[in-house]
């Protein structure tokens, strides 16, 4: 029995869903290498009721709960909603890509030993998909190894943008090339999107607006710029449903068909193009859900909940079955997908 069958055995699970997106924020922070006041590194300040505040230059950034690192904690929760196991990832601010590089690296290789230490703990029921420091891509080549070969982790998760450069940029080419050869899942977060400036209202609307903007963006980079064409047997996943891009995707299409430039830059269609991504299925709403599957394909499309942070898909089982009465449609997109993004082996559940 393997170990995800025997903690769901004991438990009483009979759970089939795999969640590809889910945030893990370590319940304390080391010292900043060498200065104390380094601009953007995280610390973490107790507050009542098994939660945390996270601090980032002196400020407030985030109030979470012990979810966020307790692993019998989640576990509950993924039983009372259908999931037989989650691929923890960091949550995005901890990418420190804005930080020294050599200090990035130190800081997201504690959240990755974090993660690490969660996914021993869980007895199967997690997997881990790691940061990288991403302005250094020597050192993301580094801990990409680490992660993978001694960590043992599934693949990475990585920001749709490295201080203002979309992924699908040559520079980043080393990395997916590795990422490849690796057999390394990459899934896209948003983090620090465009367009802030443009919002009227309150701070959640970056969560709420901006990142669905930003994710679009970086997804549409990734096809513009052609990288499954050099890479092709690189499996790459974008959050939020791929934010924007199902709705991008018509006009750029159109343009392919209109600007000769635009179609002698790119070696393949974008819709064709766009139905080798995938996606995860975080977009709140039943026909939403429908377009997308529509859009990407019936395997190509994911459970992803945020969780655990209160902006999430809480019944994302339930979700689906909105969507489909088929249930080989269903079983795809609740967990076949996943595995397949995930290299894991159906076995498993």
């Amino acid at each position: 029995m393997s170990q995800i069958q025997a903690s769901r055995f004991r438990s009483g699970c009979t759970c089939r869903g795999i969640d590809v997106h889910c945030h893990v924020v370590p319940s304390s922070f080391p010292g900043a290498p060498g200065d104390e006041t380094l601009p953007g590194w995280p610390s973490m300040t107790p507050v009542e009721n098994c939660h945390a505040t996270v601090v980032i230059n002196d400020k407030p950034y985030r109030t979470v709960s012990d979810a966020c690192w307790l692993a019998e904690r989640r576990i509950e929760e993924m039983d009372r909603a259908g999931i037989a196991v989650q691929a923890l990832s960091p949550m995005p601010e901890l990418f420190g890509y804005w930080i020294d590089a050599a200090a990035a690296a130190i800081l997201i290789r504690h959240v990755n030993d974090v993660i690490a230490g969660m996914v021993s703990e869980g007895a199967g029921r997690f997997v881990g998909l790691g940061g990288l420091p991403l302005q250094d891509i020597d050192l993301a080549i580094a801990e990409l190894h680490r992660v993978v070969s001694e960590l043992g982790f599934r693949g990475v998760e990585i920001g749709s943008n490295i201080n203002g450069v979309p992924i699908g940029d040559p520079r980043f080419h080393p990395f997916f090339a590795e990422a490849e050869r690796l057999g390394a899942a990459v899934f896209v977060h948003a983090v620090r999107p465009a367009g802030m400036d443009r919002l009227v209202g309150p701070a959640p609307l970056q969560q709420v607006l901006a990142y669905p903007t930003d994710v679009g963006l970086a997804a549409a980079s990734v096809i513009t710029g052609g990288l499954l064409q050099k890479f092709p047997s690189l499996r790459i996943a974008f959050s939020h449903g791929g934010g924007t891009l199902a709705s991008l995707l018509p006009r750029l299409q159109q343009g392919y068909q209109t600007f000769p430039a635009l179609k002698d830059s790119l070696s393949e269609p974008p819709v064709e193009q766009a139905r080798k991504l995938y996606v995860d299925s975080l977009v709140f709403d039943a026909d939403m859900l429908s377009h997308i599957v529509s859009v990407f394909g019936e395997d190509r499309v994911m459970i992803g909940t945020d969780y655990p942070f209160n902006f999430r898909e809480k019944e994302p089982v339930r979700r689906i079955e909105q969507i489909s009465a088929d249930p080989t449609l269903s079983e795809r997109l609740t967990f076949r997908n996943a595995l397949a993004f995930l290299g894991m082996d159906e076995e498993t559940l």
